[in-house]
């Protein structure tokens, strides 16, 4: 990260000083801007308060996607959607998470917003360490602690919002964001249903019908499901940072409630809408399992019983290892090419064995032989693709 004078900063730094300055009613003036990397279409820094008549912090991250740059919100697919819809979701979504206790708080804490610069002003998580870094360390025990602590911290999310999702809606309706609907949720629902199709053609395999209704049940898990919590849904390991406060998640362009254990889901499956793979063993995965329920448990006793959280957690793992394939068994080099990279990062073929590999295991160890059985030959024919 290097200090930059790009006038696209200078502008930032700019609107954010004029948005701070009403907000307070003295002049803010804000100085040292640090590119921490945006994804693109917006541009993130860190900036130092040089004047304040108030108590902001000594530093702030300015998160801005403006609106002459035209390219749109990229969904899951590297497709563009609306992007004022995206930013205002994004807004509510730190709005809805700052009004949170401060323990219970999936990330940074919104201070200012402008809608129509679009322009969020956060507090600093200062130099948090990325979780793929963490995850690539040698240290097999700091390894399966930050495991646990990324699966603890989902359930404190969760636990903290359950039953909160109507006052998530009203902001999204006093934001006026008319298409409220999870436009994400569609896609990944039609995504996940055109697998068997897919994997005919692709694979020349039948996907046994236990396993089909099995799917098309979990696959409603992006819009209903007994266990909806808030969730910033982009749980990418670039999105997810380690620091003085424990995991933190960053990015809620795609923030709302869905079913929580798609959230525990993404972690025990290797994070399938990147091209990675996580350091992830059946061992670490029921470990983790466990962690995430001790802290939900308490909203939903059902879960106690170890053959729901297995069954409900199946569910959502089938779902995301079946959207992951949809995603990148296709050799399409447009969608392939919207991926972000990072320290996890392998080709695609490798990230999809991994995911197929976990699905498999633990499907065995739950007694699911019809999931287990469908994954093992959906691997058999991607081991042939990666050693061709």
């Amino acid at each position: 990260m290097t200090a930059t004078l790009a006038d696209p900063v200078s502008e930032v730094v700019h609107a954010a000083e004029k948005l701070l300055t009403r907000r307070t009613g003295a002049p803010v003036t804000l100085a040292d801007p640090v590119d921490l990397g945006g994804s693109g279409r917006s541009v993130v820094l860190r900036v130092r308060v040089a004047a304040n008549p108030f108590s902001l912090p000594r530093t702030l991250v300015l998160k801005q996607v403006p609106p002459s740059r035209g390219a749109g919100h990229v969904d899951f697919r590297g497709e563009s959607t609306d992007e004022q819809v995206a930013f205002l979701r994004e807004a509510v979504s730190y709005q809805f998470a700052t009004a949170l206790a401060k323990d219970h708080r999936p990330g940074a804490e919104l201070l200012a917003y402008d809608f129509d610069t679009r322009l969020l002003v956060l507090s600093d998580l200062g130099d948090a360490t990325p979780l793929a870094t963490l995850l690539r360390r040698d240290d097999t025990e700091a390894v399966g602690n930050t495991l646990m602590a990324l699966a603890q911290a989902l359930g404190r999310m969760h636990a903290a919002t359950v039953g909160r999702e109507e006052d998530f809606a009203a902001l999204l309706r006093r934001a006026d964001v008319r298409h409220v609907g999870d436009a994400v949720a569609d896609q990944a629902i039609a995504g996940i249903r055109g697998v068997p199709e897919l994997l005919a053609a692709e694979f020349g395999l039948d996907v046994p019908e236990s396993v089909r209704a099995r799917a098309e049940r979990a696959a409603k898990l992006f819009t209903g499901g007994r266990f909806r919590a808030f969730s910033p849904s982009d749980l990418c390991p670039d999105n997810i940072v380690v620091g003085d406060d424990g995991v933190q998640f960053l990015d809620y362009e795609w923030g709302g409630f869905r079913d929580a254990t798609l959230d525990v889901a993404y972690a025990l499956t290797s994070f399938p809408l990147c091209l990675c793979a996580a350091p992830l063993t059946s061992e670490r995965v029921r470990a983790m399992a466990d962690a995430w329920r001790a802290e939900v448990v308490g909203m939903w006793p059902q879960l106690a019983y170890d053959e729901v959280l297995a069954e409900r957690l199946l569910d959502a793992q089938l779902a995301c290892v079946w959207l992951s394939t949809h995603l990148f068994l296709p050799e399409d080099h447009a969608r392939l090419a919207s991926v972000r990279e990072h320290e996890l990062s392998v080709p695609r073929f490798p990230a999809l064995r991994s995911r197929w590999s976990l699905l498999a295991e633990f499907a065995a160890d739950s007694g699911h032989d019809d999931v287990a059985g469908h994954a093992r030959d959906v691997l058999a024919h991607l081991e042939e693709r990666v050693t061709t």
